[in-house]
Protein backbone atom coordinates (compact mmCIF):
# COMPACT_ATOMS: atom_id res chain seq x y z
CA UNK A 1 0.00 0.00 0.00
CA UNK A 2 1.11 3.30 -1.20
CA UNK A 3 1.79 6.17 2.13
CA UNK A 4 -0.98 6.95 3.82
CA UNK A 5 -3.00 10.28 3.15
CA UNK A 6 -5.08 12.42 5.70
CA UNK A 7 -7.79 13.71 5.39
CA UNK A 8 -9.69 16.04 8.42
CA UNK A 9 -13.15 16.62 8.78
CA UNK A 10 -14.08 19.93 11.33
CA UNK A 11 -17.14 19.73 12.09
CA UNK A 12 -17.89 23.79 12.26
CA UNK A 13 -15.94 24.00 8.38
CA UNK A 14 -18.99 24.27 6.74
CA UNK A 15 -19.37 24.92 2.89
CA UNK A 16 -23.00 25.44 3.02
CA UNK A 17 -26.38 23.63 2.96
CA UNK A 18 -26.86 21.42 -0.14
CA UNK A 19 -29.41 22.02 -2.01
CA UNK A 20 -31.31 19.04 -2.75
CA UNK A 21 -31.84 20.27 -6.63
CA UNK A 22 -28.12 19.68 -6.99
CA UNK A 23 -28.99 16.24 -7.96
CA UNK A 24 -31.48 17.33 -10.63
CA UNK A 25 -31.35 15.55 -14.07
CA UNK A 26 -32.64 16.46 -17.41
CA UNK A 27 -35.12 14.94 -20.62
CA UNK A 28 -34.61 16.52 -23.77
CA UNK A 29 -36.67 15.88 -26.90
CA UNK A 30 -33.61 14.09 -28.14
CA UNK A 31 -32.76 10.80 -29.11
CA UNK A 32 -34.59 8.07 -26.99
CA UNK A 33 -34.76 10.17 -24.06
CA UNK A 34 -38.75 10.67 -24.06
CA UNK A 35 -39.60 7.83 -26.85
CA UNK A 36 -38.81 4.77 -25.49
CA UNK A 37 -36.97 5.99 -22.95
CA UNK A 38 -39.46 7.47 -19.89
CA UNK A 39 -42.60 7.45 -22.36
CA UNK A 40 -42.84 3.90 -24.18
CA UNK A 41 -46.92 3.19 -24.79
CA UNK A 42 -46.88 -0.93 -25.28
CA UNK A 43 -43.91 -1.29 -23.29
CA UNK A 44 -45.07 -4.70 -21.13
CA UNK A 45 -44.38 -2.38 -18.33
CA UNK A 46 -45.88 0.91 -18.93
CA UNK A 47 -48.77 2.03 -17.64
CA UNK A 48 -52.04 4.03 -18.13
CA UNK A 49 -50.30 6.86 -19.67
CA UNK A 50 -47.70 5.42 -21.59
CA UNK A 51 -45.12 5.55 -18.66
CA UNK A 52 -42.05 3.17 -18.77
CA UNK A 53 -42.84 1.88 -15.14
CA UNK A 54 -38.97 -0.22 -15.20
CA UNK A 55 -37.54 3.58 -15.52
CA UNK A 56 -39.78 5.04 -13.26
CA UNK A 57 -38.76 2.64 -10.73
CA UNK A 58 -34.95 3.28 -11.52
CA UNK A 59 -35.34 7.18 -11.40
CA UNK A 60 -37.16 7.03 -7.99
CA UNK A 61 -34.31 5.50 -6.46
CA UNK A 62 -31.98 7.94 -7.49
CA UNK A 63 -33.83 10.41 -5.71
CA UNK A 64 -34.08 13.00 -8.49
CA UNK A 65 -35.46 15.83 -7.22
CA UNK A 66 -35.64 18.13 -10.07
CA UNK A 67 -35.44 17.71 -13.86
CA UNK A 68 -35.03 20.03 -16.49
CA UNK A 69 -37.34 20.20 -19.38
CA UNK A 70 -37.89 19.75 -22.68
CA UNK A 71 -34.34 21.15 -23.67
CA UNK A 72 -31.40 21.63 -24.66
CA UNK A 73 -30.85 22.55 -28.25
CA UNK A 74 -34.31 21.23 -28.95
CA UNK A 75 -36.19 24.32 -27.11
CA UNK A 76 -34.68 27.16 -28.93
CA UNK A 77 -36.60 25.54 -31.96
CA UNK A 78 -39.88 24.34 -30.19
CA UNK A 79 -44.01 25.45 -29.50
CA UNK A 80 -44.78 24.76 -26.29
CA UNK A 81 -48.64 24.80 -28.09
CA UNK A 82 -47.36 21.66 -29.75
CA UNK A 83 -47.15 19.28 -27.57
CA UNK A 84 -50.61 20.15 -25.31
CA UNK A 85 -54.47 19.38 -26.14
CA UNK A 86 -56.03 16.19 -28.07
CA UNK A 87 -53.02 14.35 -28.79
CA UNK A 88 -54.68 13.34 -32.77
CA UNK A 89 -54.25 17.14 -33.16
CA UNK A 90 -51.10 17.56 -32.88
CA UNK A 91 -48.14 18.85 -35.52
CA UNK A 92 -45.38 16.43 -36.58
CA UNK A 93 -42.92 19.01 -36.92
CA UNK A 94 -39.76 18.68 -38.45
CA UNK A 95 -36.75 19.51 -35.18
CA UNK A 96 -33.87 21.22 -36.80
CA UNK A 97 -31.47 21.20 -33.39
CA UNK A 98 -31.24 17.03 -34.09
CA UNK A 99 -32.26 16.88 -37.65
CA UNK A 100 -35.13 14.41 -36.31
CA UNK A 101 -38.89 14.25 -36.90
CA UNK A 102 -40.61 15.51 -33.66
CA UNK A 103 -44.48 13.67 -33.26
CA UNK A 104 -45.32 15.91 -30.16
CA UNK A 105 -47.12 12.99 -28.59
CA UNK A 106 -45.39 13.78 -26.00
CA UNK A 107 -45.42 17.51 -24.22
CA UNK A 108 -45.99 19.44 -21.09
CA UNK A 109 -48.61 18.09 -19.21
CA UNK A 110 -47.52 14.56 -19.69
CA UNK A 111 -44.02 15.69 -18.41
CA UNK A 112 -46.07 17.07 -15.52
CA UNK A 113 -47.78 13.86 -14.86
CA UNK A 114 -44.42 11.92 -15.27
CA UNK A 115 -42.64 14.22 -12.71
CA UNK A 116 -45.75 13.56 -10.03
CA UNK A 117 -44.98 9.67 -10.46
CA UNK A 118 -41.46 9.86 -10.63
CA UNK A 119 -41.73 12.72 -7.49
CA UNK A 120 -39.80 15.43 -8.98
CA UNK A 121 -40.09 18.74 -9.81
CA UNK A 122 -39.87 20.78 -12.92
CA UNK A 123 -37.71 22.67 -14.35
CA UNK A 124 -39.20 24.43 -17.29
CA UNK A 125 -37.03 26.02 -20.41
CA UNK A 126 -38.43 28.75 -22.77
CA UNK A 127 -37.22 29.16 -25.92
CA UNK A 128 -35.24 32.00 -27.09
CA UNK A 129 -34.12 31.47 -29.70
CA UNK A 130 -37.36 32.07 -32.45
CA UNK A 131 -39.18 32.80 -29.87
CA UNK A 132 -39.68 35.97 -26.91
CA UNK A 133 -41.01 37.70 -23.90
CA UNK A 134 -44.90 36.92 -25.36
CA UNK A 135 -44.32 33.20 -25.80
CA UNK A 136 -42.44 32.90 -22.14
CA UNK A 137 -45.24 34.92 -20.50
CA UNK A 138 -48.06 32.90 -22.47
CA UNK A 139 -46.06 29.49 -21.23
CA UNK A 140 -46.04 30.80 -17.70
CA UNK A 141 -49.66 31.73 -17.96
CA UNK A 142 -51.14 28.10 -19.10
CA UNK A 143 -48.89 26.16 -16.86
CA UNK A 144 -49.47 28.57 -13.61
CA UNK A 145 -52.20 30.71 -13.75
CA UNK A 146 -55.10 29.41 -11.72
CA UNK A 147 -57.94 30.32 -13.99
CA UNK A 148 -60.06 32.80 -15.95
CA UNK A 149 -57.95 33.35 -18.59
CA UNK A 150 -57.93 32.20 -22.09
CA UNK A 151 -54.94 30.09 -21.74
CA UNK A 152 -55.59 28.78 -17.87
CA UNK A 153 -58.96 27.82 -18.88
CA UNK A 154 -57.12 26.13 -21.66
CA UNK A 155 -54.89 24.71 -19.60
CA UNK A 156 -58.66 23.54 -17.98
CA UNK A 157 -60.14 21.94 -20.47
CA UNK A 158 -57.11 19.85 -21.93
CA UNK A 159 -57.55 17.95 -18.00
CA UNK A 160 -55.79 19.89 -15.67
CA UNK A 161 -57.90 22.30 -13.01
CA UNK A 162 -55.07 22.51 -10.97
CA UNK A 163 -52.10 24.48 -12.14
CA UNK A 164 -48.97 22.94 -12.21
CA UNK A 165 -46.98 25.34 -9.96
CA UNK A 166 -44.03 25.05 -12.02
CA UNK A 167 -41.12 27.43 -9.78
CA UNK A 168 -38.05 27.15 -11.90
CA UNK A 169 -37.57 28.23 -15.65
CA UNK A 170 -34.51 28.18 -17.69
CA UNK A 171 -34.53 31.44 -20.14
CA UNK A 172 -33.84 29.47 -23.06
CA UNK A 173 -30.56 27.77 -23.97
CA UNK A 174 -26.80 27.82 -24.58
CA UNK A 175 -27.55 31.25 -26.24
CA UNK A 176 -23.44 31.89 -26.79
CA UNK A 177 -23.22 28.93 -29.33
CA UNK A 178 -23.81 29.34 -32.99
CA UNK A 179 -24.74 25.94 -32.85
CA UNK A 180 -27.91 27.05 -31.03
CA UNK A 181 -30.81 28.26 -33.19
CA UNK A 182 -31.31 31.85 -33.00
CA UNK A 183 -27.87 32.38 -31.54
CA UNK A 184 -27.14 35.51 -29.57
CA UNK A 185 -24.60 38.19 -28.41
CA UNK A 186 -24.86 38.55 -25.11
CA UNK A 187 -25.29 42.10 -25.79
CA UNK A 188 -28.97 40.62 -27.51
CA UNK A 189 -29.62 37.62 -25.39
CA UNK A 190 -29.49 40.02 -21.80
CA UNK A 191 -31.52 41.87 -23.23
CA UNK A 192 -34.41 39.59 -24.21
CA UNK A 193 -33.66 37.65 -21.12
CA UNK A 194 -34.33 40.46 -19.00
CA UNK A 195 -37.83 41.22 -21.30
CA UNK A 196 -38.92 37.89 -20.73
CA UNK A 197 -38.08 37.65 -16.87
CA UNK A 198 -40.44 40.85 -16.34
CA UNK A 199 -43.60 39.28 -17.80
CA UNK A 200 -43.07 35.85 -16.68
CA UNK A 201 -42.63 36.95 -13.02
CA UNK A 202 -45.68 39.50 -13.81
CA UNK A 203 -47.64 36.64 -14.15
CA UNK A 204 -46.30 34.70 -11.69
CA UNK A 205 -43.92 36.43 -8.92
CA UNK A 206 -42.85 32.92 -7.13
CA UNK A 207 -41.18 31.65 -9.92
CA UNK A 208 -36.91 31.60 -9.90
CA UNK A 209 -35.41 31.92 -13.08
CA UNK A 210 -31.77 30.98 -14.50
CA UNK A 211 -30.05 32.84 -16.76
CA UNK A 212 -27.90 31.17 -20.10
CA UNK A 213 -24.44 31.39 -19.01
CA UNK A 214 -21.23 30.05 -21.04
CA UNK A 215 -22.24 26.85 -22.32
CA UNK A 216 -17.90 25.53 -21.71
CA UNK A 217 -14.97 27.28 -20.61
CA UNK A 218 -13.62 26.48 -24.49
CA UNK A 219 -16.11 29.33 -25.34
CA UNK A 220 -14.28 32.32 -27.07
CA UNK A 221 -16.84 34.92 -25.23
CA UNK A 222 -16.34 33.30 -21.78
CA UNK A 223 -16.10 34.54 -19.08
CA UNK A 224 -17.20 37.94 -20.53
CA UNK A 225 -20.32 36.35 -21.95
CA UNK A 226 -21.34 36.18 -18.22
CA UNK A 227 -20.02 39.34 -17.23
CA UNK A 228 -22.71 41.20 -20.25
CA UNK A 229 -25.35 38.64 -19.04
CA UNK A 230 -25.74 39.47 -15.64
CA UNK A 231 -25.20 43.07 -16.06
CA UNK A 232 -28.56 43.18 -17.99
CA UNK A 233 -30.29 40.62 -15.65
CA UNK A 234 -28.65 40.49 -12.56
CA UNK A 235 -31.55 42.01 -10.49
CA UNK A 236 -34.33 39.74 -12.49
CA UNK A 237 -32.56 36.13 -11.84
CA UNK A 238 -31.46 33.87 -9.45
CA UNK A 239 -29.51 31.71 -11.17
CA UNK A 240 -26.65 31.24 -14.10
CA UNK A 241 -26.23 28.42 -15.95
CA UNK A 242 -22.84 26.57 -16.61
CA UNK A 243 -22.78 23.37 -18.51
CA UNK A 244 -19.53 21.03 -19.02
CA UNK A 245 -18.93 18.03 -20.48
CA UNK A 246 -15.48 15.63 -20.51
CA UNK A 247 -14.34 12.93 -22.47
CA UNK A 248 -11.28 10.61 -23.24
CA UNK A 249 -10.93 10.54 -26.47
CA UNK A 250 -7.07 10.30 -25.95
CA UNK A 251 -6.93 7.25 -24.11
CA UNK A 252 -4.75 9.46 -21.17
CA UNK A 253 -6.69 7.86 -18.41
CA UNK A 254 -4.86 10.08 -16.18
CA UNK A 255 -6.06 13.29 -17.37
CA UNK A 256 -9.56 11.86 -17.64
CA UNK A 257 -9.77 11.47 -14.01
CA UNK A 258 -8.10 14.55 -13.68
CA UNK A 259 -10.81 16.56 -15.73
CA UNK A 260 -12.88 17.83 -12.62
CA UNK A 261 -9.95 19.96 -11.96
CA UNK A 262 -11.28 22.04 -15.04
CA UNK A 263 -15.22 21.95 -13.36
CA UNK A 264 -13.48 23.60 -10.20
CA UNK A 265 -11.89 26.62 -12.40
CA UNK A 266 -14.95 26.62 -13.96
CA UNK A 267 -17.54 27.32 -10.71
CA UNK A 268 -14.25 29.63 -9.70
CA UNK A 269 -14.35 31.58 -12.57
CA UNK A 270 -17.97 32.32 -12.92
CA UNK A 271 -18.95 32.86 -9.35
CA UNK A 272 -15.90 35.75 -9.39
CA UNK A 273 -17.69 37.41 -12.17
CA UNK A 274 -21.08 37.19 -10.77
CA UNK A 275 -19.68 39.04 -7.93
CA UNK A 276 -17.60 41.05 -9.60
CA UNK A 277 -21.35 42.32 -11.39
CA UNK A 278 -22.85 42.08 -7.90
CA UNK A 279 -19.84 44.84 -6.59
CA UNK A 280 -20.56 46.69 -9.71
CA UNK A 281 -24.39 47.07 -9.28
CA UNK A 282 -24.11 47.70 -5.67
CA UNK A 283 -26.37 44.42 -4.94
CA UNK A 284 -26.96 42.84 -1.73
CA UNK A 285 -28.09 39.87 -3.84
CA UNK A 286 -26.06 36.92 -4.21
CA UNK A 287 -26.10 34.82 -7.80
CA UNK A 288 -26.36 31.27 -7.13
CA UNK A 289 -25.14 28.86 -10.49
CA UNK A 290 -27.35 26.14 -11.96
CA UNK A 291 -24.79 23.51 -12.99
CA UNK A 292 -27.26 21.90 -15.46
CA UNK A 293 -25.60 20.30 -18.00
CA UNK A 294 -22.93 18.31 -17.02
CA UNK A 295 -21.67 14.97 -17.19
CA UNK A 296 -19.12 12.60 -19.57
CA UNK A 297 -20.11 12.40 -23.00
CA UNK A 298 -17.75 11.47 -26.30
CA UNK A 299 -18.03 7.66 -27.10
CA UNK A 300 -21.23 8.04 -29.36
CA UNK A 301 -19.48 11.15 -31.00
CA UNK A 302 -18.85 8.79 -34.60
CA UNK A 303 -21.60 6.59 -34.17
CA UNK A 304 -23.98 9.25 -34.19
CA UNK A 305 -22.57 10.71 -37.64
CA UNK A 306 -23.76 8.28 -39.28
CA UNK A 307 -27.62 8.37 -38.12
CA UNK A 308 -29.81 8.94 -40.96
CA UNK A 309 -31.64 12.61 -40.36
CA UNK A 310 -35.52 12.86 -40.03
CA UNK A 311 -35.99 9.96 -37.97
CA UNK A 312 -38.50 9.43 -35.08
CA UNK A 313 -36.34 9.00 -32.02
CA UNK A 314 -33.00 7.27 -33.70
CA UNK A 315 -30.44 6.43 -31.02
CA UNK A 316 -28.80 9.46 -30.47
CA UNK A 317 -25.56 10.40 -28.09
CA UNK A 318 -26.45 7.14 -27.03
CA UNK A 319 -22.97 7.19 -24.63
CA UNK A 320 -21.74 3.20 -23.33
CA UNK A 321 -20.13 4.01 -20.05
CA UNK A 322 -17.39 2.15 -18.71
CA UNK A 323 -15.88 2.04 -14.94
CA UNK A 324 -13.33 5.13 -15.42
CA UNK A 325 -16.27 7.30 -16.21
CA UNK A 326 -17.94 6.44 -13.37
CA UNK A 327 -14.63 7.82 -11.77
CA UNK A 328 -14.57 11.28 -13.74
CA UNK A 329 -18.97 11.52 -12.17
CA UNK A 330 -18.13 10.56 -8.89
CA UNK A 331 -15.11 13.33 -8.61
CA UNK A 332 -17.72 15.65 -10.68
CA UNK A 333 -20.37 15.24 -7.76
CA UNK A 334 -17.44 16.40 -5.58
CA UNK A 335 -16.58 19.58 -7.39
CA UNK A 336 -20.22 20.50 -7.02
CA UNK A 337 -20.72 19.96 -3.26
CA UNK A 338 -16.88 21.50 -2.41
CA UNK A 339 -19.27 24.55 -3.99
CA UNK A 340 -22.42 23.95 -2.40
CA UNK A 341 -22.46 27.22 -0.98
CA UNK A 342 -22.82 28.58 -4.51
CA UNK A 343 -23.86 25.97 -6.73
CA UNK A 344 -27.65 25.17 -5.44
CA UNK A 345 -28.86 23.30 -8.48
CA UNK A 346 -27.48 20.95 -11.03
CA UNK A 347 -28.49 18.37 -13.52
CA UNK A 348 -26.61 15.25 -14.87
CA UNK A 349 -27.51 15.30 -18.65
CA UNK A 350 -28.94 13.68 -19.30
CA UNK A 351 -31.50 10.75 -17.43
CA UNK A 352 -32.51 7.79 -19.71
CA UNK A 353 -30.32 6.88 -23.07
CA UNK A 354 -29.04 9.83 -23.52
CA UNK A 355 -25.41 10.59 -22.52
CA UNK A 356 -27.47 8.56 -19.03
CA UNK A 357 -27.00 6.99 -15.91
CA UNK A 358 -30.44 4.43 -17.15
CA UNK A 359 -30.48 2.68 -20.46
CA UNK A 360 -33.45 0.81 -22.09
CA UNK A 361 -34.15 -1.48 -25.00
CA UNK A 362 -37.47 -0.36 -26.68
CA UNK A 363 -39.96 -3.00 -25.85
CA UNK A 364 -37.53 -4.79 -23.25
CA UNK A 365 -35.39 -4.60 -20.33
CA UNK A 366 -33.66 -1.22 -18.47
CA UNK A 367 -30.56 -1.74 -16.63
CA UNK A 368 -27.92 0.85 -14.79
CA UNK A 369 -25.11 2.36 -16.44
CA UNK A 370 -21.63 2.33 -14.36
CA UNK A 371 -22.25 6.28 -13.95
CA UNK A 372 -25.95 5.43 -12.28
CA UNK A 373 -23.99 4.47 -8.84
CA UNK A 374 -21.93 7.58 -7.97
CA UNK A 375 -24.84 9.81 -8.87
CA UNK A 376 -27.04 7.62 -7.02
CA UNK A 377 -25.16 7.70 -3.69
CA UNK A 378 -24.71 11.22 -3.69
CA UNK A 379 -28.28 11.95 -4.21
CA UNK A 380 -29.52 9.82 -1.05
CA UNK A 381 -26.23 9.64 1.02
CA UNK A 382 -24.89 13.24 0.33
CA UNK A 383 -28.04 15.90 1.57
CA UNK A 384 -27.45 18.07 4.66
CA UNK A 385 -24.14 20.46 5.23
CA UNK A 386 -20.84 20.33 3.25
CA UNK A 387 -17.83 20.51 4.99
CA UNK A 388 -14.68 21.74 4.02
CA UNK A 389 -12.19 18.13 4.05
CA UNK A 390 -8.84 18.94 4.72
CA UNK A 391 -7.07 16.14 2.47
CA UNK A 392 -3.25 15.68 2.27
CA UNK A 393 -2.61 12.96 -0.49
CA UNK A 394 0.23 12.23 -2.57
CA UNK A 395 -0.01 14.32 -6.40
CA UNK A 396 0.69 13.30 -9.93
CA UNK A 397 1.21 15.06 -13.15
CA UNK A 398 -0.24 13.94 -16.59
CA UNK A 399 -0.63 15.95 -20.19
CA UNK A 400 -3.17 17.80 -19.43
CA UNK A 401 -3.32 18.68 -15.50
CA UNK A 402 -0.63 19.16 -13.18
CA UNK A 403 -0.49 18.84 -8.93
CA UNK A 404 -3.24 16.52 -9.15
CA UNK A 405 -4.29 15.29 -5.35
CA UNK A 406 -4.95 11.24 -5.96
CA UNK A 407 -7.29 11.47 -3.47
CA UNK A 408 -10.42 13.51 -4.18
CA UNK A 409 -13.04 13.76 -1.33
CA UNK A 410 -15.49 16.44 0.10
CA UNK A 411 -18.11 15.58 3.11
CA UNK A 412 -21.37 16.18 4.06
CA UNK A 413 -23.04 16.14 7.63
CA UNK A 414 -26.74 15.32 7.78
CA UNK A 415 -27.01 16.75 11.09
CA UNK A 416 -30.73 15.79 11.56
CA UNK A 417 -29.77 12.05 10.72
CA UNK A 418 -26.66 12.24 12.88
CA UNK A 419 -24.71 10.95 9.90
CA UNK A 420 -21.74 11.97 8.01
CA UNK A 421 -21.09 10.82 4.67
CA UNK A 422 -17.50 10.88 3.08
CA UNK A 423 -17.04 11.07 -0.71
CA UNK A 424 -13.92 10.02 -1.92
CA UNK A 425 -12.08 8.61 -5.45
CA UNK A 426 -8.98 7.44 -5.24
CA UNK A 427 -7.51 8.32 -8.85
CA UNK A 428 -4.42 6.64 -8.15
CA UNK A 429 -4.61 4.08 -11.73
CA UNK A 430 -2.21 1.11 -10.17
CA UNK A 431 -2.59 1.59 -5.55
CA UNK A 432 -4.46 1.49 -3.56
CA UNK A 433 -4.50 4.30 -0.72
CA UNK A 434 -4.28 4.37 3.22
CA UNK A 435 -5.95 7.29 4.36
CA UNK A 436 -6.54 8.46 8.28
CA UNK A 437 -10.14 10.31 8.22
CA UNK A 438 -9.97 12.01 11.53
CA UNK A 439 -13.32 13.04 13.02
CA UNK A 440 -12.40 13.87 16.16
CA UNK A 441 -13.81 16.88 16.17
CA UNK A 442 -17.46 15.67 16.57
CA UNK A 443 -17.01 13.94 19.46
CA UNK A 444 -18.29 10.60 18.86
CA UNK A 445 -18.35 8.42 15.72
CA UNK A 446 -18.91 5.22 14.25
CA UNK A 447 -18.24 3.62 11.16
CA UNK A 448 -21.70 2.71 9.72
CA UNK A 449 -20.99 1.06 5.66
CA UNK A 450 -18.19 1.65 3.78
CA UNK A 451 -19.16 1.41 -0.35
CA UNK A 452 -16.88 0.92 -2.71
CA UNK A 453 -17.31 0.90 -6.72
CA UNK A 454 -14.21 -0.82 -8.51
CA UNK A 455 -13.12 -3.04 -11.26
CA UNK A 456 -9.86 -4.36 -12.14
CA UNK A 457 -11.18 -2.96 -16.13
CA UNK A 458 -11.34 0.75 -16.36
CA UNK A 459 -13.23 -0.01 -19.50
CA UNK A 460 -15.52 -2.16 -18.09
CA UNK A 461 -19.39 -1.50 -19.07
CA UNK A 462 -22.56 -2.70 -17.95
CA UNK A 463 -24.82 -3.98 -20.75
CA UNK A 464 -28.42 -5.42 -20.46
CA UNK A 465 -27.06 -8.97 -20.99
CA UNK A 466 -24.77 -8.16 -17.57
CA UNK A 467 -26.00 -5.38 -16.42
CA UNK A 468 -24.33 -6.15 -12.73
CA UNK A 469 -20.73 -6.26 -14.22
CA UNK A 470 -19.81 -2.83 -12.22
CA UNK A 471 -21.83 -2.75 -8.95
CA UNK A 472 -20.74 -1.23 -5.69
CA UNK A 473 -19.95 -4.00 -2.70
CA UNK A 474 -19.25 -3.67 0.78
CA UNK A 475 -15.84 -2.50 2.06
CA UNK A 476 -15.98 -5.23 4.46
CA UNK A 477 -13.12 -5.04 6.93
CA UNK A 478 -11.82 -2.15 4.78
CA UNK A 479 -11.82 0.48 7.72
CA UNK A 480 -10.32 0.62 11.31
CA UNK A 481 -10.72 2.73 14.34
CA UNK A 482 -8.38 3.82 16.21
CA UNK A 483 -10.03 6.28 18.40
CA UNK A 484 -12.25 9.25 16.09
CA UNK A 485 -8.89 7.87 13.33
CA UNK A 486 -10.26 5.77 11.35
CA UNK A 487 -7.72 4.52 8.64
CA UNK A 488 -9.60 3.29 5.27
CA UNK A 489 -8.09 1.29 2.64
CA UNK A 490 -9.13 3.22 -0.61
CA UNK A 491 -8.68 0.47 -3.58
CA UNK A 492 -6.50 1.85 -7.00
CA UNK A 493 -8.95 3.75 -9.36
CA UNK A 494 -11.99 3.77 -7.12
CA UNK A 495 -15.09 5.61 -5.82
CA UNK A 496 -15.47 5.00 -1.86
CA UNK A 497 -18.62 6.06 0.80
CA UNK A 498 -17.70 6.05 3.73
CA UNK A 499 -20.82 6.46 6.11
CA UNK A 500 -20.57 7.36 9.64
CA UNK A 501 -23.00 7.72 12.45
CA UNK A 502 -21.97 10.58 14.83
Amino acid sequence: MSSAAKIKIEKDFRIGDVDPRLYGSFIEHLGRAVYGGIYEPGHPSADEQGFRADVLELVKTLQVPIVRYPGGNFVSGYNWEDGVGPAEQRKRRLELAWRTIEPNTFGLNEFMDWCRKAGTEAMMAINLGTRGPNEARELVEYANHPSGTYLSDLRIRHGYRDPHGIKTWCLGNEMDGPWQIGHKTATEYGRIALESAKVMKWVDPSIELVVCGSSSTEMPTYPEWEATVLDHTYDHVEYISLHRYYGNRDGDSASFLASSMDMDEFIKTVVATADYVKAKKRSKKEMYLSFDEWNVWFHSNDADKKIEPWQIAPPQLEDVYNFEDALVVGCMLISLLKRADRVKMACMAQLVNVIAPIMTENGGRAWKQTIYYPYMHASVFGRGTALVPLVQSSRYDSKSYTDVPHIEAVAVHNEEAGELTVFAVNRHLSDPLGVDIDLRSFGAASLIEHIELTSDDLKAVNTADDPDRVKPVSGTGSVAAEGLVFAARLPKASWNVLRFKV
